[in-house]
């Protein structure tokens, strides 16, 4: 199975993210949300293994645009599904799936420890 790296390209994290793993020689598909979509099942795996609150990021420009009864209604996988299916910019990123795994950000200490390098 081919590494997949979902994030947007102008995104900073995502860039480090994408260089590193690029240097580290790593084969990766890079999925580019804004353009290629974020389709139900994606999201859905990604809850299976990730908690909902970690893939929401609260501290980003789309959350804090929402409205406050929109913000309230992401109470758990099922309302963050919905509000990042129609939000996509809400995921915090990158979200890496590597075989099994799945993870959030980007940090050279934490892909290190995750390719064991």
């Amino acid at each position: 199975m081919t590494m997949t790296l979902y994030g947007i390209p102008n995104c900073d994290t995502v860039k480090k993210a994408r260089v590193w793993l690029a240097a580290q020689q790593q084969d990766f598909t890079f999925h580019d949300f804004k353009k290629q979509g974020l389709q139900r099942a994606t999201v859905a795996q990604w809850l299976e293994h990730l908690k909902w609150d970690v893939l929401v990021n609260r501290k980003g420009t789309t959350w804090r645009n929402l409205s406050d009864e929109r913000k309230a209604a992401v109470v758990d996988a099922a309302s963050a599904l919905e509000l990042m299916l129609e939000s996509p910019s809400v995921v915090k990123r990158p979200v890496l799936h590597n075989a099994a795994q799945f993870h959030v950000g980007f940090s050279d200490a934490q892909y290190r420890a995750i390719f064991a390098l």
